[in-house]
């Protein structure tokens, strides 16, 4: 196949040659099971792939934890990649469970990483709710922990807002603007003429939904104020999950529900939920009418600019989970200190795509290889808080190449 996929299985293969993955996920196994790295041969082999590499870091006795939705989908794969990456380059032990999503799984898989051994861990959670209990291990264990493609809201969630402010091992969250984000998608869609847009969201009260859904509301009213005479729908939202299957549904039920919808937005979930709404749009042979958008970026992105299947995208955020990677090595290092009473933030930039062209200058510098060097990751770990965050603002195509001397 050819796309993002397969590259990043061979940058896996001939560059990474990361720690083999053995069976160690929540009871009861599956997805979480078979996703999470053994513990001593992970830190054997990533000291040993560090010194070959010719890292002079060697840190085999941290291991950092990683809890995600999945570490094998196509957003999933591509963080695992930029991490294991890190994790070589800095010579530490990093071990994975995938939760899906599943707020028991969640929380379990705090518990979970705690128990094993990781002085860190950084999490994808999809509630607020979910942050209280995964606070409140990582505080009864002494644990670093950082958020990635999450934050805490402080005006809905305030209590638990304020429960990470007052934790000493809550390093902080890596987001993106997900308004923005959503606002930057509809208004894709609007400028190409569409005006009855169906809206597929994955998990109900999820943060980064809310967000995207936000910024979707917004760009179609300010439209519809601009354009008293040209007025533009958004649905009530259908939810996917984070499964293909789920996405699949969810488009055939928004195109059976009206009939003259012309636009869909699934608005996330890792990449699957994406995948099924396009089949399900291909299906009905409605290609060539119905214009789709979304964020996470697919293995074929530039062959569906190309043939019309996808009209924009968001994404090239694998890196996101990295910088919060990078503040929880920091913290166990000692390098970072002073957590309790404050509630750090790295704001992580989206990359929009709406052509082939653009997709291929991304493919260049993000899929044929990684953005960064074991050389420049090694630089990032020895930076300041402050200056971390100025290196997670300005990565975009422009920055890959310009490091990349082209």
């Amino acid at each position: 196949m050819k796309g993002l996929f397969r590259k990043l299985v061979a940058i896996t293969t001939c560059v990474v040659m990361t720690a083999s993955l053995a069976a160690c996920g929540s009871e009861g196994g599956g997805a979480a099971s078979q996703a999470a790295s053994s513990s001593a041969p992970a830190a054997t082999e990533n000291a040993d792939n560090a010194a070959a590499a010719g890292s002079t870091v060697d840190n085999a006795d941290i291991k950092i934890g990683v809890s995600i939705w999945s570490s094998t989908d196509v957003l999933g794969s591509q963080c695992k990649l930029i991490l294991d990456e890190a994790a070589k380059a800095l010579g530490v032990q990093v071990q994975y469970v995938d939760q899906g999503h599943v707020s028991e799984k969640v929380t379990a898989s705090v518990e979970q990483l705690a128990a094993a051994g990781c002085q860190g861990i950084i999490i994808c959670n999809s509630s607020d709710t979910e942050m209280t209990s995964a606070i409140k291990t990582c505080n009864d264990n002494k644990v670093y922990l950082a958020q990635f493609f999450r934050i805490i809201s402080e005006e809905n969630s305030a209590d638990i807002y304020q429960a990470a402010v007052d934790s000493p091992y809550f390093v902080g969250a890596v987001h993106e603007n997900e308004p923005e984000n959503g606002e930057k998608l509809v208004n894709i869609l609007l400028e190409k003429g569409d005006r009855d847009i169906g809206l597929i969201g994955w998990e109900q009260g999820d943060a980064t939904w809310l967000g995207r859904l936000a910024g979707y509301t917004a760009g179609v009213d300010k439209w519809n104020e601009a354009h008293p005479d040209d007025q533009a729908k958004l649905s009530e939202p259908q939810y996917a999950g984070t499964s293909s299957e789920g996405g699949s549904k969810a488009a055939e039920a928004l195109m059976s529900a009206d009939p003259n919808i012309d636009a869909l937005i699934p608005a996330g979930g890792g990449g699957d939920p994406l995948q099924g709404a396009i089949a399900a749009v291909e299906r009905a042979g409605k290609t060539d009418s119905i214009d789709i958008v979304s964020t996470d970026f697919l293995p074929d992105l530039g062959e569906r600019l190309e043939n019309g299947s996808m009209a924009g995208e968001s994404g090239g955020h694998y890196c996101d989970p990295l910088f919060a990677f990078m503040m929880v090595y920091n913290a166990i290092k000692g390098n970072y200190t002073g957590f309790e009473g404050s509630f750090n933030e790295v704001s992580f930039p989206y990359l929009y795509v709406s052509s082939a062209e653009d997709y291929a200058d991304y493919e260049k510098y993000f899929v044929n290889q990684l953005p960064y060097t074991d050389d420049e990751l090694v630089e990032m770990s020895n930076q300041s808080l402050d200056d971390l965050k100025a290196t997670a603002a300005k990565l975009s195509i422009e920055d890959a190449a310009a490091r990349a001397g082209q």
